[in-house]
């Protein structure tokens, strides 16, 4: 079931969304060669913990994972793309780092990632990231009342495959609000016009996500980590947004 927000839920969404984006923030300046990941985990514990939020992944425990997940960010590494779990694991030049994050505050929540390229970025590994940003913004720029899911889909696959690279669909975008996830679902490849109808009030992570030359994912011996298939590098953007009569509203923006 979808449920749309009022105006003021979506304030107070908003407020999450400021909060996520901040940690977020944090962590692109701290993730340098050398930092350990699990110093990651620890600065967004503490921030959690002194916001007096409640992290979304902390005890979550889905059919597709071996819950319960135990950590409060998620951090993939290279062809690491989604629900990667921190580990021991020091930072290097070129690493490709993507950072997921989901909280809820007084009963909202809102969810982000982004991928940043530590130390010396590879050429190839700098367009991915920039072509799943790219996807975000054309996601976002027709999430707008009277267009469907379909639309979003759409714009999320005609960037990337103009891009060449493939999409994969297990995995994407989802409705949330007083939960992680909620309806509806968003594919990041979809047909323009189909499927449900954007309405203000909806509240929506869109999340595009690709792999250099693949669009298929294996799982970690851990449960929880999903890797391209072939070990290429991967890239993972994300934001938060409502829907309102004015247009979208970007809610995990500092």
């Amino acid at each position: 079931m979808v449920e749309l927000k009022t105006p003021a839920e979506i304030e107070r969404m908003r407020v999450t969304g400021r909060f996520v984006a901040g940690v977020l923030a944090e962590l692109r300046d701290r993730a340098r060669i050398g930092v350990n990941l699990l110093e990651l985990e620890a600065i967004v514990r503490e921030r959690i913990r002194e916001r007096g939020a409640v992290s979304c992944y902390w005890d979550y425990a889905p059919s597709f994972g071996r819950g319960p997940f135990r950590n409060t960010v998620c951090l993939s590494v290279n062809d690491a793309v989604l629900h990667g779990l921190p580990f021991d694991y020091a930072l290097r030049d070129g690493d490709v780092l993507t950072m997921d994050l989901a909280v809820s505050i007084d009963g909202w929540v809102a969810d982000s990632a982004t991928t940043v390229i530590v130390g010396t970025p590879d050429p190839e590994d700098a367009r991915l990231v920039r072509t799943t940003e790219d996807a975000l913004a054309a996601a976002i720029a027709v999430a707008r009342p009277g267009n469907t899911v379909g639309d979003i889909s759409a714009a999320i696959s005609t960037v990337a495959r103009a891009a060449g690279y493939g999409v994969n669909t297990e995995f994407g975008g989802h409705g949330l609000g007083r939960s992680m996830h909620e309806d509806p679902h968003i594919s990041n490849v979809g047909r323009p016009g189909r499927g449900f109808r954007l309405r203000p009030g909806l509240t929506i992570a869109i999340e595009p996500w690709f792999a250099r030359t693949t669009d298929r994912i294996v799982t970690d011996p851990d449960g929880w980590t999903l890797r391209s298939a072939d070990g290429s590098r991967t890239a993972h953007s994300e934001h938060t947004i409502a829907i309102t009569q004015d247009g979208p509203q970007v809610l995990t923006s500092v």
